[in-house]
């Protein structure tokens, strides 16, 4: 099935996007088993087993010139670092190169339907953070590459991390196999659950580690693992940040500390337009939480390296102060690049013209609590987005992830994954199309098998392009 074959599905995703969009009182929705059984039928035009044929194509364009073109926009003196990142696993060089997995991705079969897609679905792609009520949740956590896009491109990008995650935890071909069928799923039984529930429902659904009725249930030896980075990031607040990179000034103010490449101060020019950008992001937040914001002041600004393939992207870090020296806010300030998948699916609707607004937007709907601070600006020109820095953010490190947590967690990150397509998409149609057999599953895992040679293929090209100096490696910073 081609794109033009499901126009339907892209118009309904994007009224989801356009703010000046109608309320349409009279629409009617069809029941969601009418729904379920046009998904079935979907089957027939693109059965679930040919999600399994993989192989590089032809035409496919050089990994290594691919990330040389994805850094041509961005601070060419990190650019180092990024390579450096990536050249340590197979798995740290997928999490970077999203472009070049979003050609391959544009390449193979389209089911028919469509979502507001993360575009960089991976084991790394989903963390803690706090809710406005102060509630920790797990839930996707990364979505600068937002896009319209069928829901099988998360779906097999995720089921992809797995596998190339399974080769770094040294897990034998059908364990590996296991794990990314356990991923499936957990994602095709939730959307069997969604496709039914009240629509309301289905945005209350938060995942709270620890408590009662949570959207999908671990083993003990997982729930050891959560609870240790739920302890963890219950410590990760603005509070705690300030004591680890900032110190006063022997005038009394207080200045970030400086740690380059990661952490840097910059020149009063930059500063002060970054400062200057904060009084276009204060008017897209609501005005309630524009009100908040009018009450802090801004101490410093920096500029802060971060994660594998947003480095060399401008991300700055804001220290604002409120009632005193105890009330710290830090606002990460970060560049928004258009989405990989911008040349593979239909443009945005001509409301959004903004890349910061397009991942504050689409963050909105894929998450099931947003940062209060959430917004987005613009700085010589460039897109930048917003959002507190640290809001007891945490993550699950792979590492502590042995055994059946492995399995676990891959399942649990399936599972979420079909919350946040519900919230966009048909998951009634997407959940007809994925059945209750194993043959999406079985379809996957081969794709996901067959991605994760090409992974170690590409990341051997990397080290050799390192060795014959195409590129530079900055190595364990």
């Amino acid at each position: 099935m081609s794109m033009t074959d499901a126009l339907l599905d892209w118009k309904d995703c994007m009224e989801l996007w356009h703010r000046e969009s109608p309320y349409d009182p009279h629409l009617h929705l069809e029941t969601w088993k009418q729904r379920r059984q046009f998904g079935k039928m979907l089957r027939a035009k693109m059965p679930r087993k040919t999600h399994g044929n993989w192989w590089p194509s032809e035409c496919r364009p050089d990994p290594i010139a691919m990330l040389i073109e994805t850094g041509r926009t961005r601070q060419t003196h990190l650019l180092p670092i990024r390579i450096g990142r990536m050249a340590s696993s197979p798995y740290a060089f997928f999490r970077g190169s999203a472009a070049i997995m979003a050609w391959d991705l544009a390449q193979t079969p389209i089911s028919g339907a469509y979502v507001i897609a993360n575009g960089d679905v991976h084991l790394n792609n989903f963390g803690l953070y706090g809710t406005p009520q102060r509630t920790l949740v797990f839930d996707l956590d990364d979505f600068d590459e937002i896009a319209y896009g069928p829901w099988e491109w998360d779906l097999k990008r995720l089921a992809a991390s797995v596998n190339v995650a399974g080769r770094d935890h040294n897990l034998d071909r059908g364990d590996r196999r296991e794990a990314v069928m356990a991923c499936v799923s957990g994602y095709q039984k939730h959307a069997e659950h969604l496709q039914s529930l009240r629509i309301l429902e289905v945005w209350y659904l938060h995942h709270y580690p620890g408590k009662q009725h949570p959207i999908f249930k671990l083993d003990r030896k997982t729930r050891k693992v959560f609870k240790k980075a739920v302890d963890k990031a219950k410590t990760r607040t603005n509070v705690t940040l300030l004591q680890k990179v900032a110190q006063r000034s022997k005038q009394g103010n207080w200045r970030f500390d400086n740690d380059p490449p990661i952490l840097e101060r910059v020149d009063v020019a930059t500063a002060e337009k970054v400062v200057q950008s904060l009084v276009l992001y204060a008017k897209t937040l609501t005005r309630e939480r524009g009100l908040m914001f009018q009450r802090y002041r801004v101490a410093d600004v920096a500029h802060r390296v971060v994660g594998v393939g947003s480095v060399g992207l401008r991300a700055y870090l804001v220290m604002l102060f409120g009632n005193d020296d105890d009330d710290p806010l830090f606002l990460q300030v970060k560049e928004a690049a258009p989405s990989v998948l911008a040349p593979y699916t239909p443009p945005l609707p001509a409301s959004i013209d903004h890349e910061g607004e397009r991942v504050v937007r689409g963050q909105r709907i894929l998450q099931a609590a947003t940062d209060v601070l959430l917004g987005w600006t613009t700085i010589d020109g460039r897109p930048f987005h917003v959002r507190q820095m640290k809001n007891m953010k945490g993550s699950i490190p792979l590492e502590w992830l042995e055994g059946s947590a492995f399995l676990m967690y891959a399942q649990a990150c399936g599972t979420l994954l079909a919350r946040a397509h519900a919230r966009s998409g048909d998951i009634a149609k997407i959940a007809g199309y994925c059945g209750k057999s194993e043959a999406l599953a079985d379809a996957i895992a081969g794709f996901a098998e067959a991605y994760g040679d090409q992974t170690e293929r590409d990341f051997d090209a990397l080290l050799k392009a390192i060795a014959s100096g195409q590129v530079v490696a900055k190595r364990g910073v």
